[in-house]
């Protein structure tokens, strides 16, 4: 019996934690497309696009993102640190 309930809860937990992954597929390719921006810009781009002005489609995700806090927080828990990281590599922020 014993048996029985651990692997339910084992089964359980990787099932949660597999609907917990996929929770915004369409927000994790924004947020792996975003790093890798990131990643592959050199300091000087990064630097020259600092005050450009948002693409129409860069608007609508902001946009959807001050709409809806929960996505927001998911897409900035993924992203903050390898941006965070660049931004102090180029100086951009102290």
């Amino acid at each position: 019996m014993r048996n029985k309930i651990y692997l339910f809860t084992i089964l359980s937990a990787i099932l949660f934690s597999g609907i917990a992954l996929a929770q915004y597929p369409i927000l994790d390719r924004v947020a792996a497309k975003v790093i890798q921006k990131y990643q592959q810009s050199s300091c000087e781009q990064l630097w020259q696009k600092r005050g450009q002005p948002r693409s129409q489609q860069e608007q609508r995700v902001i946009q959807f993102m001050r709409n809806n806090p929960d996505m927001r927080t998911y897409f900035l828990n993924q992203v903050a640190g390898p941006i965070a990281n660049k931004m102090f590599e180029c100086g951009l922020i102290p």
